[in-house]
């Protein structure tokens, strides 16, 4: 970090003489502007400090978002480089703020192995003049290809809550914390404290399980795994993975019961005439959206004849 600070800024001319070695494949001359610049990278991070992510990673991010910018920086269209690559560095940034707040927490062993993941990218990134693929980064990390492609897509999709679950796959997971739908404040409370639950029994899973939990509900955003492909990645059989699915579900399900019975009856009565109310809601709506039907369906019929 202090050897950022030593490196000189560059002045226009010297912008424009390495935005033309960088065209020609220079890979010194990218090297340069991508130095001189990392202190841009720096005082960027700290502006989005504060919104959960590490500031290592959040300087990861605006690397990559650097270095796309000088690859694609063409001083003839008249912007200063500080002022183009200041967008993309933000743009690499708020994805990455905005992936993480979409995704469930994830327990900390696999949050730190996916900051590592980061950093090696933005390493190679910068290393290669391109994006790295699993193969490379796999080899930077010490990690197996497939685990860097799983822990990849964990931490850059969002997560899914209307993922089949169970053997019969007839529930969600949303099922199991409640309806998402409800626009009631007690609801809205409700849900927002089972979500927490999940969070909770996420963080103490160890990596095994908490995995599989993910990959197997797309908890991460991914496509949901099958249980076959679950025990191919871990190497143990469809029946074990069954087992371990069904005892975590267990405990999510007896956690998110011993909520609902430490509400008081007032709250649940509360509860239940709100029910009342959206299904009469829900039924006067679909009433009406069958009577629209009707209308275009006969305005239809008219104009045909």
């Amino acid at each position: 970090m202090q050897q950022i600070g030593k490196t000189p800024l560059l002045t226009p001319a010297e912008e424009i003489e390495l935005a033309a070695l960088i065209k020609k494949g220079d890979p010194a001359a990218r090297k340069r502007m991508i130095q001189s610049n990392l202190r841009l990278v720096v005082k960027i991070a700290h502006d989005y400090s504060h919104f959960g992510l590490p500031f290592q990673d959040l300087i990861s991010e605006g690397n990559i978002g650097l270095m796309k910018a000088v690859e694609r920086f063409d001083p003839e269209k008249g912007s200063k480089l500080s002022t183009y690559a200041a967008w993309w560095i933000k743009q690499a940034i708020k994805r990455a703020l905005a992936n993480q707040g979409k995704t469930i927490r994830l327990p900390v062993h696999l949050v730190e192995k996916i900051s590592k993941i980061r950093k090696a990218t933005a390493a190679l990134y910068e290393k290669l003049g391109r994006e790295p693929n699993n193969e490379e980064i796999s080899k930077a990390v010490g990690m197996p290809v497939n685990k860097v492609a799983h822990l990849k897509a964990v931490s850059l999709r969002p997560a899914s809550l209307d993922t089949p679950v169970g053997d019969t796959e007839k529930t969600n997971l949303g099922d199991l914390l409640g309806d998402e739908s409800a626009t009631t404040p007690l609801q809205d409370l409700q849900t927002k404290s089972r979500v927490n639950v999940i969070k909770q029994l996420m963080s103490k899973l160890n990596e095994r399980d908490a995995t599989i939990l993910t990959m197997r509900f797309g908890l991460g955003g991914e496509d949901p795994k099958t249980l076959e492909e679950v025990g191919d990645f871990f190497g143990i059989t469809r029946e074990r993975v069954r087992q371990l699915q069904n005892a975590i579900l267990k405990e999510i399900r007896d956690v998110v019961k011993e909520e609902d019975r430490q509400r008081t009856s007032d709250e649940v009565d509360e509860e239940n005439l709100e029910r009342e109310k959206m299904k009469i809601l829900k039924d006067i709506a679909a009433k009406n959206h069958t009577e629209e039907k009707g209308k275009k369906s006969s305005k239809n019929s008219k104009k045909k004849k």
